[in-house]
């Protein structure tokens, strides 16, 4: 494992780039597989951490899945909804959405399972989760008793009924929750308390569920109405380049003033992050949508303030572009970032100030002020969207040593070798 790696500067960036799978759709396209009737091929999968350890957890309770890793392709074998737990382990390294979406999938099956991962997911919080599913008739709880993973389940199936779920810690709760829904024995209602982060994943996620043959109600991402005992329908499906992941090469283009296009993206994407270009298009830059890709062009940035609520995973890339804009920018409306696989806000913080900007930090975001871009060496905090946004600074200033660059297998293996394709192209 390479302990560190150093950005070296270029000029403008110009080139186009298809980043891999996105995370989001693959996992939640690995649960719908899972349960479904029949087999499912998924195409452009991801091949990355967060998906293995999903993969392993779903073998584990005996769905089978053979990957095709030349094609990026993804055959599922389906289980209908029937499967057994024998004090079965899951590990789930530290992957939030494997960790909210199984723990939701395991209250369907019979017997027991236990669902653990690295330090830092014991860390992250899934009391909210856990108190909607009793709600809904499951027998879970905490290991520790902490409303953090290990997470215990004895499973008979899933009852329905009525649940209250939080909205400001993660959207991937509700995600969870809507997945296994058509599942349980009688009709599931799930309202939203308080205001819902991130609703263009909780808008993914139903519209995958629709995709896969199932039939939902829903008013404005605030109450949900799903029917018990239907079954999700295997198919083909193919899985949209991960927006997030291209939000390092639009923000790229930003940095170094050059044009990039990412292709197997549109304005009409499913993935809400695509909505980062208009971010960019604030701050000055150019963004051309077409059919099949979205261009970003460069120019003279100006701070802007922004709530980045709907697409809080490109926080980290926002900020690294306006290090070099004209004016302060502040970013509000992202206090659940937090609770990510580090704190996206305090961590991040800390970073930026190595870089020589002046950085107000509040509960729900911050202030950044640019100044003297200074050489610093970034720590990751074991954060693979801290080590890819901030790879970004090298490309204009000198001396950026990227710590535990290896971290980025989470969701990107390949990053940094694609980083330096598109600088040389």
């Amino acid at each position: 494992m390479v302990a560190e790696i150093a950005i070296a500067p270029c000029g403008p960036i110009t080139g186009s780039i298809r980043p891999p799978g996105s995370k989001s759709l693959t996992n939640r396209a690995l649960i719908i597989a899972a349960l479904a009737k029949g087999q499912s091929t998924l195409t452009g999968a991801l091949e990355s951490e967060d998906t293995e350890v999903m993969i392993d957890s779903l073998r584990r309770i005996g769905v089978s899945i053979a990957h095709d890793p030349a094609n990026h392709t993804l055959t599922v074998e389906g289980n209908g909804g029937k499967f057994r737990g024998d004090n079965t382990e899951m590990f789930i390294a530290n992957s939030g959405t494997s960790m909210r979406f199984l723990t939701a999938l395991a209250t369907l099956g019979t017997g027991t399972f236990r669902l653990d991962g690295i330090a830092r997911m014991r860390e992250r919080p899934i009391g909210d989760l856990i108190e909607a599913l009793r709600q809904l008739g499951a027998n879970i709880r905490t290991e520790l008793d902490n409303a953090c993973p290990p997470v215990l389940v004895d499973a008979q199936g899933l009852p329905g009924g009525k649940a209250t779920i939080a909205g400001n810690i993660s959207s991937q709760y509700l995600s969870g929750l809507l997945m296994a829904a058509p599942y349980a024995s009688s009709e599931v209602q799930l309202e939203v308390d308080g205001e819902l982060v991130s609703q263009p994943y909780v808008r993914m996620t139903t519209q995958i569920m629709r995709d896969f043959g199932v039939t939902l109600q829903e008013n404005d991402c605030r109450r949900f109405v799903i029917p018990g005992g239907q079954t999700y329908r295997g198919r083909e499906y193919a899985i949209e380049p991960d927006a997030s992941a291209a939000s390092y090469f639009w923000g790229a283009a930003a940095v170094s003033g050059g044009q990039v296009t990412v292709e197997g993206l549109s304005r009409d994407a499913l993935q809400g992050d695509v909505g980062f270009c208009e971010a960019l298009a604030q701050m000055g830059c150019q963004v051309e949508y077409q059919a099949d890709q979205i261009t970003v062009t460069g120019g003279t940035l100006r701070g802007i303030h922004i709530d980045m609520g709907e697409i809080s995973d490109t926080v980290q890339t926002l900020a690294a572009v306006a290090l070099f804009a004209d004016g302060p920018t502040t970013i509000t409306g992202v206090a659940h970032n937090r609770h990510k696989e580090t704190d996206r806000i305090g961590d991040l913080a800390c970073e930026l100030r190595k870089l020589g900007a002046a950085v107000d930090e509040r509960e729900d975001g911050m202030t950044i002020t640019p100044g003297k871009p200074q050489p610093a060496r970034i720590e990751t905090y074991n954060d693979h969207r801290m080590a890819m946004s901030l790879a970004l600074v090298g490309l204009r200033q000198e001396g950026i040593v990227i710590l535990n660059p290896g971290c980025t297998s989470k969701t990107y293996p390949h990053f940094f070798e694609d980083l330096a394709k598109i600088c040389g192209s």
